[in-house]
């Protein structure tokens, strides 16, 4: 036998057939719908659905650094979001690309081109030139890669634990050093454990603009990529387990540790983690990328495109260092001086 389910048009909930309203309630969000409304509603979807498989996606390789995006047919690659190189080869998508699901973006560009000029300004030493606004203008808008992973994990962990305890008497000081051996026993869930799936991006900026709120996650539409880009994974899920299972074994590791308190010292001397793999998906995640050619070095600049969560570097100015190391030694000797004159 098959259940008919329907889904409520307003929250994606579950929505049953109530008999005494002879409507669809929806318990969650309080819609009501007649039979009427799921046949507009059923219409709709499928027409979007012939919109969708319509929707053309151009594939950009960058020559110089390998590097491949993809997009609509509206949306037009004129440089390499890695590299800044203007030679683009445009060609049809070839193979299969659909992640199940996006999070979209929510952060326009206007406030990323505004946010990374406040970032390099902010930094005292970054140079005057690195800085200029025809540079930061260059921001692309660009989903990237990512497996999620969800698992469960088992651990135990073996802690040397120490408490210092000190006083003095007479002309000495005494310090007792209590040791104890501890075992700590736990079992954690892992929800959406990320790992990007490109080799383009550095792992320690994509870590660092996380997380995202899965909550917001639609499933994927081409529609999602008009007016940005999209880079395709060149790391395998299977490959890119291996980062997942090491962040999960160091964030068990890191929450038994945390469990114990009391002590001065806690010292891990064993651990032993088991993690089972639940499921897998392959989903795309807004990021705002600036990448800066400065002095033949390439500087990165990330904005989370759904939370606003920043990270970049800029180069130092051997010019305003040295002067503003002249200017403290120039105010520390005046200081100096001025004690001199007064003691």
């Amino acid at each position: 036998m098959d259940v008919l389910d329907h889904e409520c048009p307003s929250c994606g909930a579950n929505i049953p057939f109530n008999p005494v309203t002879q409507k669809w309630d929806c318990k969650y969000c309080g819609a009501s719908y007649n039979l009427e409304d799921f046949k507009k509603y059923d219409n709709e979807i499928k027409e979007e659905n012939k919109k969708e498989e319509k929707i053309e996606i151009d594939e950009y390789e960058c020559p110089n650094c390998g590097a491949k995006v993809v997009t609509d047919s509206n949306t037009s690659a004129t440089s390499c979001v890695y590299c800044g190189s203007t030679t683009i080869i445009k060609n049809r998508l070839q193979g299969e690309f659909k992640p199940s699901k996006v999070i979209p973006f929510s952060q326009p560009k206007e406030r990323a081109i505004e946010e990374f000029y406040k970032f390099s300004k902010k930094k005292w030493f970054a140079p005057k030139e690195f800085c200029r606004r025809e540079n930061i203008q260059k921001v692309e808008g660009v989903y990237i890669p990512f497996w999620l992973y969800n698992c469960k994990s088992s651990g135990k962990i073996q802690a040397d634990l120490k408490r210092f305890t000190t006083w003095s008497s007479g002309d000495y000081r005494y310090t007792k050093v209590d040791i104890y051996d501890c075992v700590r026993e736990g079992n954690m869930e892992f929800i959406g454990v990320p790992v990007d799936g490109s080799t383009k991006f550095a792992d320690d900026i994509m870590d660092s603009i996380e997380p995202y709120d899965y909550e917001k996650m639609k499933g994927f539409s081409p529609s999602y990529l008009s007016g940005f880009l999209a880079e395709k994974y060149d790391v395998e899920m299977e490959d890119a387990y291996s980062r997942a299972k090491s962040r999960i074994n160091n964030s068990t590791i890191a929450e038994l540790k945390s469990n114990i308190s009391g002590f001065d010292v806690v010292t891990v001397r064993d651990s032993n983690i088991d993690i089972q793999r639940d499921s897998d998906e392959y989903v795309l995640l807004p990021v705002w990328m600036l990448n800066i050619m400065y002095k033949n070095k390439m500087y990165t600049f990330a904005m989370n495109g759904q939370t606003g969560k920043m990270v970049g570097n800029v180069p130092i100015s051997p010019k305003k260092l040295i002067l503003k190391a002249l200017i403290v030694e120039l105010l520390l000797t005046t200081i100096f001086a001025l004690i001199k004159i007064f003691i």
